[in-house]
């Protein structure tokens, strides 16, 4: 029999049947090492193949993923960690304040979905709390991210803004929400579905940023069709796998130019005739895409950049 992954808490899983039946589920034993570089060997969205065994169902085994985000795991005894597969589409929440999203982190989980071929679209929250100077930043931040060639839409979960224009772009598809604790994924998704009615959390005072109210990954079921991943809030993300000669294929705005680079090779760092680099001196590309794109490359912590703004 067959079913989607529904939810994962580490060692049970939530699975719906394509009967619409609701089930709790455990590995079987051969699967708990199928890949031993990966904390979660099945992940929320997976189609998955199970057998029941009186009332408790039994994963034996995972049907190819068309996609999946994955992240460095802050677990130090594995390597990944796996948010969630088959997605059809990326919903990056960002803030500029209460808390700050920064572009390095932003520019890491728009690599990670390039790499998997998932669309990204960037959603700015609570637009209806800018003030004259939040929204000359926003200014700035739509600039760069038309340059890269990402759609971006302006929300508030709160007050109604833009939720009726997002529905219809999630109608129908598997959508993931990601982004820092407190951005207000959870809110956003009650505004789009109130029967859900998923918990809400607090804006810490001390830090001003959120604290954790979803644990784990959830696949939810929305009123107006389509399903949405809700994902726990994170501070960073780490890219995996990555093919540092490659990197810079998943940066659109680069991918358009690099034919235009003198070498074939060029990785856009110290060569000569550089049509990357050309473009971001005349402004054509984000100067902090271009950094980000660096630190990516060296593989540093996203705060490397972040005394810059970036």
């Amino acid at each position: 029999m067959k079913a989607v992954v529904r939810k994962s808490t580490g060692s049970w899983y939530e699975i719906e049947t394509d009967e619409g039946e609701v089930l709790e589920a455990r590995l079987k034993g051969k699967m708990r090492t199928l890949d031993l570089k990966s904390t979660n060997p099945v992940a929320v969205g997976d189609r998955v193949i199970f057998e029941k065994q009186g009332e408790e169902a039994l994963i034996k085994d995972i049907e190819e993923r068309k996609n999946y985000l994955i992240r460095r795991s802050i677990n130090l005894s594995k390597q990944t960690q796996i948010i969630a597969a088959n997605i059809d589409q990326l919903f990056v929440l960002i803030t500029l304040k209460d808390p700050v999203t920064f572009k390095g982190f932003v520019d890491r989980v728009l690599v990670g979905a390039e790499a998997y071929r998932i669309p990204a679209v960037l959603l700015y929250n609570k637009v209806d709390l800018f003030d004259e100077k939040d929204k000359e930043e926003l200014k700035s931040w739509i600039e760069c991210y038309q340059k890269a060639g990402y759609e971006q839409m302006q929300i508030s979960a709160t007050e109604g803004i833009g939720i009726d224009e997002l529905k219809a772009k999630m109608k129908g598809k598997v959508s993931i929400f990601s982004g820092h604790s407190g951005v207000g994924k959870s809110t956003l998704i009650n505004a789009l579905d109130p029967e859900l009615d998923l918990r809400v959390g607090e804006i810490s005072d001390y830090h001003r940023s959120g604290q954790h109210t979803t644990t784990y990954a959830e696949l939810h079921t929305l009123a107006f069709g389509g399903r949405i991943v809700d994902t726990p809030g994170i501070k960073g993300f780490g890219n995996v796998n990555m093919d540092k000669e490659v990197l810079s294929h998943y940066f659109p705005e680069m991918r358009a130019r690099m034919k235009d680079c003198k070498f074939n090779n060029c990785l856009h760092i110290k060569e000569p005739n550089c049509a990357i680099k050309e473009a971001v001196a005349a402004g054509e590309i984000a100067e902090s895409r271009y950094f980000n794109y660096l630190s990516i490359y060296e593989e540093d912590v996203e705060e490397t950049f972040r005394s810059k703004g970036y």
